[in-house]
């Protein structure tokens, strides 16, 4: 169990270390090729130091490697400036902590997200309002300003459901989710609107783990699966504390993981019968 950035550094080496792999060379190679000690390489694949974008670009050049989505996904998990370019959260770097910025950076390149709620609605679905009052009520001592900014990224990341190739969401909501009233009766309701239009959405499927499925795998907290084109070595499992994230990157975790999501998913509605959950709590909303 690592936090954020030594996760990325350790997964960056991986999947260099891999490509060199491929293309049959040594690191003592891969350190003449680019006029490098061959200590360096091996620092940089076994996660023991960072490394600068420039670098990896570098090293890419060497192995070959082509693919447009692979290298901007390797450049993310190699600094700050993802890809070589300034994205939109950038500006709010004074506000967002640095595990924050991971994870958004992560989510805009990833292809896929599982996840399990069991207390609020999904970042990806909330509503304005529904976002400032969960902020509101998690973050104390807010200004409004700082509010206005973090209610702001909330909806920014959003986009990855509308891209290009917009994320695939897969969300299992606990009934709670639904019935605990954020932001009062009105902003309620139109945060189950929100949700029902949402769930119609080709890349989006909800599922409700309702009340009576009693005691789950998942009762002791939420987490994030994200999935990532290209390779599946880049996946991760995100958990969320209150001053923290924790990522976890071992493929033991990851398969963990992936089987509770499954069990879950078994256990809730199908995504039909979760719209029409869903739905009739608002009605009564």
């Amino acid at each position: 169990m690592q936090y954020g950035p030594a996760v990325r550094r350790r997964k960056l080496g991986a999947e260099l270390r891999a490509l060199r792999a491929r293309t049959g060379l040594t690191s003592g190679d891969a350190a003449r090729l680019v006029g490098w000690h061959q200590s360096k390489v091996s620092r940089i694949e076994t996660g023991a130091s960072g490394v600068k974008p420039a670098d990896v670009r570098l090293l890419l050049d060497v192995y070959g490697v082509v693919e447009t989505e692979l290298r901007e996904l390797l450049l993310i998990l190699a600094g700050s400036h993802d890809g070589g370019r300034d994205h939109w959260w950038h500006a709010y770097r004074g506000v967002l902590p640095p595990t924050y910025r991971d994870f958004i950076s992560l989510e805009s390149q990833a292809s896929a997200m599982r996840t399990l709620e069991t207390s609020v609605v999904p970042g990806l679905l909330q509503t304005p309002e529904y976002a400032r009052a969960v902020t509101r009520a998690a973050v104390e001592g807010l200004d409004e300003e700082r509010l206005d900014a973090l209610v702001e990224v909330r909806l920014a990341r959003q986009d990855v459901l509308r891209a290009h190739r917009p994320l695939e969401l897969t969300a299992v909501l606990d009934e709670a989710v639904l019935r605990r009233e954020v932001g009062g009766p009105e902003v309620m309701a139109r945060q189950l609107r929100r949700l029902v239009e949402a769930g119609r959405l080709p890349q989006v499927r909800l599922q409700v783990l309702p009340f009576r499925a009693g005691a789950h795998i998942g009762i002791t907290g939420p987490f994030v699966i994200l999935s990532f084109p290209s390779t599946s070595d880049l996946d991760v499992v995100v958990l969320d504390h209150m001053t923290s994230s924790l990522y976890l990157e071992r493929k033991e975790d990851l398969q963990a993981y992936s089987e509770a999501f499954n069990t879950l998913r078994t256990h809730a509605l199908s995504p039909e019968d979760s719209l029409d959950f869903i739905a009739g709590i608002g009605d009564d909303t």
